[in-house]
């Protein structure tokens, strides 16, 4: 999904904030890009399998204890994207939202649609949610969204 997300940004010429020209904060969005695949996808798509699909497609719950692990691996995953890539700017590469914000964003997401609330106790990622959805557009966000979150009503 990242190279078709590449390959779109380049062949629609949208704005540069999405993949920005400017080479270090190019940089900082393709790390992000990088980085993610191992960390926030693995971790947060573990959590979405483990609290959310596997249940349903088994009938059965998890043991706490796998539930557990995934929840403190993702944990240590958030911890390090917030040091890392959030620090204290508005968005991953800087002032403005990027590509990198938006995967990140929507990873995050499945282990909320599992009814993990990883925000709750995380005001500074908490925030860069807010201000990622406002720059996406709220109405297009929860309809990118709608369907995931009803993941319980499957």
């Amino acid at each position: 999904s990242i190279a078709i997300l590449l390959y779109l940004v380049q062949k629609f010429k949208t704005p540069d904030h999405w993949y920005p020209s400017d080479l270090q904060k190019r940089a900082r969005v393709d790390e992000y890009l990088s980085w993610q695949h191992a960390n926030i996808r693995a971790k947060g798509s573990k959590l979405f399998l483990t609290k959310a699909l596997l249940p349903l497609l088994t009938g059965q719950p998890l043991p706490p204890e796998k539930l557990g692990l995934a929840t403190e691996e993702l944990n240590v995953a958030l911890k390090q994207f917030e040091e890392k890539f959030l620090q204290d700017k508005p968005f991953i590469a800087g002032s403005e939202v990027s590509l990198a914000d938006l995967v990140a964003l929507v990873e995050l997401m499945q282990p909320v649609c599992a009814g993990y609330n990883l925000f709750e106790e995380r005001p500074k990622l908490a925030e860069w949610r807010r201000r990622v959805e406002e720059a996406v557009g709220m109405q297009l966000f929860q309809e990118a969204h709608e369907e995931i979150m009803n993941v319980k009503n499957w």
